[in-house]
Protein backbone atom coordinates (compact mmCIF):
# COMPACT_ATOMS: atom_id res chain seq x y z
CA UNK A 1 0.00 0.00 0.00
CA UNK A 2 1.31 3.82 -0.99
CA UNK A 3 2.37 5.86 1.40
CA UNK A 4 -0.22 8.74 2.34
CA UNK A 5 1.08 12.41 1.08
CA UNK A 6 -0.15 15.41 1.15
CA UNK A 7 -0.80 17.14 -1.94
CA UNK A 8 -0.43 21.14 -2.51
CA UNK A 9 -0.47 23.46 -5.44
CA UNK A 10 0.04 27.06 -6.00
CA UNK A 11 -1.82 29.32 -8.09
CA UNK A 12 -1.37 32.77 -9.60
CA UNK A 13 -3.07 33.89 -12.81
CA UNK A 14 -0.32 32.77 -15.62
CA UNK A 15 1.66 30.35 -13.92
CA UNK A 16 5.05 31.61 -14.98
CA UNK A 17 6.07 33.99 -11.95
CA UNK A 18 4.58 33.10 -8.26
CA UNK A 19 3.18 30.05 -8.95
CA UNK A 20 6.10 28.26 -10.26
CA UNK A 21 8.25 29.70 -7.71
CA UNK A 22 6.26 28.71 -4.90
CA UNK A 23 6.18 25.17 -6.47
CA UNK A 24 10.06 25.22 -6.69
CA UNK A 25 11.02 26.96 -3.26
CA UNK A 26 8.54 24.71 -1.45
CA UNK A 27 9.96 21.61 -3.36
CA UNK A 28 13.15 22.80 -2.23
CA UNK A 29 12.31 23.62 1.35
CA UNK A 30 10.18 20.03 1.16
CA UNK A 31 13.41 17.99 -0.33
CA UNK A 32 15.67 19.82 2.37
CA UNK A 33 13.45 18.91 5.55
CA UNK A 34 13.62 15.47 4.40
CA UNK A 35 9.73 14.82 3.47
CA UNK A 36 10.15 14.55 -0.31
CA UNK A 37 8.35 11.07 -0.23
CA UNK A 38 5.66 12.78 1.80
CA UNK A 39 4.91 15.49 -0.70
CA UNK A 40 3.14 15.95 -4.18
CA UNK A 41 3.74 19.86 -5.29
CA UNK A 42 2.45 21.34 -8.27
CA UNK A 43 1.11 24.76 -9.75
CA UNK A 44 -0.84 26.20 -12.25
CA UNK A 45 -2.95 29.28 -13.09
CA UNK A 46 -5.98 30.94 -13.21
CA UNK A 47 -5.90 31.72 -17.15
CA UNK A 48 -4.06 29.06 -20.05
CA UNK A 49 -2.13 32.13 -22.04
CA UNK A 50 0.63 30.08 -20.81
CA UNK A 51 -0.11 26.99 -21.44
CA UNK A 52 3.01 24.59 -21.67
CA UNK A 53 5.38 27.54 -20.76
CA UNK A 54 8.11 27.31 -18.90
CA UNK A 55 8.76 29.82 -15.91
CA UNK A 56 9.36 33.32 -16.61
CA UNK A 57 13.23 33.77 -18.00
CA UNK A 58 13.87 36.85 -15.39
CA UNK A 59 12.24 34.36 -12.31
CA UNK A 60 14.27 31.87 -13.34
CA UNK A 61 17.01 34.01 -13.21
CA UNK A 62 16.78 35.00 -9.72
CA UNK A 63 15.08 31.66 -8.31
CA UNK A 64 18.75 29.96 -9.70
CA UNK A 65 20.47 32.77 -7.83
CA UNK A 66 19.28 31.51 -4.49
CA UNK A 67 19.93 27.68 -5.46
CA UNK A 68 15.88 27.14 -6.71
CA UNK A 69 15.24 25.60 -10.13
CA UNK A 70 12.22 26.18 -11.47
CA UNK A 71 11.42 23.27 -13.98
CA UNK A 72 7.57 23.09 -14.08
CA UNK A 73 5.72 24.03 -17.30
CA UNK A 74 2.22 26.27 -17.35
CA UNK A 75 -1.06 25.14 -16.86
CA UNK A 76 -4.65 25.73 -16.03
CA UNK A 77 -5.90 25.12 -12.81
CA UNK A 78 -9.34 22.91 -13.49
CA UNK A 79 -11.97 22.30 -11.12
CA UNK A 80 -10.52 18.76 -10.27
CA UNK A 81 -7.58 20.42 -9.10
CA UNK A 82 -9.54 22.38 -6.84
CA UNK A 83 -11.25 19.42 -5.38
CA UNK A 84 -8.58 16.72 -4.97
CA UNK A 85 -5.78 18.89 -3.53
CA UNK A 86 -5.33 18.70 -0.13
CA UNK A 87 -3.98 22.56 0.03
CA UNK A 88 -4.35 25.71 -3.16
CA UNK A 89 -2.01 27.86 -2.16
CA UNK A 90 -3.14 31.06 -4.25
CA UNK A 91 -0.83 33.85 -4.70
CA UNK A 92 -3.47 37.03 -4.65
CA UNK A 93 -6.83 38.08 -3.57
CA UNK A 94 -7.99 37.90 -7.75
CA UNK A 95 -6.93 34.34 -8.14
CA UNK A 96 -8.47 33.37 -4.91
CA UNK A 97 -11.79 34.93 -6.11
CA UNK A 98 -11.43 32.95 -9.59
CA UNK A 99 -10.75 29.77 -7.57
CA UNK A 100 -13.37 30.62 -5.33
CA UNK A 101 -16.31 30.85 -7.96
CA UNK A 102 -14.82 27.92 -9.43
CA UNK A 103 -15.72 25.48 -6.67
CA UNK A 104 -19.14 27.83 -5.29
CA UNK A 105 -17.36 29.88 -2.52
CA UNK A 106 -14.89 30.07 0.09
CA UNK A 107 -13.10 26.41 1.36
CA UNK A 108 -10.90 25.58 3.89
CA UNK A 109 -8.31 24.21 1.78
CA UNK A 110 -7.57 27.25 -0.51
CA UNK A 111 -5.91 29.83 1.19
CA UNK A 112 -3.59 32.89 0.16
CA UNK A 113 -0.11 32.37 0.74
CA UNK A 114 0.36 35.01 2.96
CA UNK A 115 -1.82 33.51 5.42
CA UNK A 116 1.48 31.19 6.23
CA UNK A 117 3.23 34.82 7.25
CA UNK A 118 3.49 35.63 11.10
CA UNK A 119 1.04 37.71 11.91
CA UNK A 120 -2.22 36.66 9.44
CA UNK A 121 -4.32 33.77 9.81
CA UNK A 122 -6.97 33.89 7.66
CA UNK A 123 -7.61 35.29 3.94
CA UNK A 124 -9.35 38.61 4.94
CA UNK A 125 -6.31 40.02 6.47
CA UNK A 126 -3.45 37.72 4.76
CA UNK A 127 -1.29 40.10 2.02
CA UNK A 128 -1.16 38.98 -1.52
CA UNK A 129 2.49 37.85 -3.43
CA UNK A 130 2.66 40.58 -5.88
CA UNK A 131 2.90 40.16 -9.28
CA UNK A 132 6.49 41.14 -10.67
CA UNK A 133 6.06 40.60 -14.19
CA UNK A 134 5.82 44.22 -15.17
CA UNK A 135 8.55 45.42 -12.82
CA UNK A 136 12.13 44.87 -12.34
CA UNK A 137 14.51 42.72 -10.18
CA UNK A 138 13.19 43.76 -6.83
CA UNK A 139 9.65 42.42 -7.54
CA UNK A 140 10.95 38.94 -8.24
CA UNK A 141 13.17 39.21 -5.37
CA UNK A 142 9.69 39.70 -2.97
CA UNK A 143 8.14 36.93 -4.05
CA UNK A 144 11.02 34.67 -3.20
CA UNK A 145 11.41 36.56 0.35
CA UNK A 146 7.23 35.66 1.21
CA UNK A 147 7.63 32.22 -0.35
CA UNK A 148 10.72 31.29 1.88
CA UNK A 149 8.92 33.10 4.84
CA UNK A 150 5.50 31.44 4.13
CA UNK A 151 7.43 27.38 3.53
CA UNK A 152 8.40 26.60 7.43
CA UNK A 153 4.99 27.67 8.58
CA UNK A 154 3.26 25.93 5.12
CA UNK A 155 5.17 22.30 6.16
CA UNK A 156 3.88 22.43 8.89
CA UNK A 157 0.03 23.10 8.26
CA UNK A 158 0.67 20.34 5.45
CA UNK A 159 2.11 17.65 8.01
CA UNK A 160 -0.62 18.32 10.17
CA UNK A 161 -2.84 17.01 6.94
CA UNK A 162 -1.23 14.21 6.70
CA UNK A 163 -0.79 13.41 9.85
CA UNK A 164 -5.04 13.23 10.15
CA UNK A 165 -4.89 11.40 6.94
Amino acid sequence: MAKPTVSVLFVCMGNICRSPTGEGVFQHYVEQNGYTDKFDIDSAGTIAYHSGEPADARMREVASNRGYQLLSRARKVTEQDLKSFDLVVAMDTDNLVEMEAMVDGSKEHIRLLGTFLDGYENNDDAPSVPDPYYGGTAGFEKVLDMIESASPMMMTHCLEILNNK
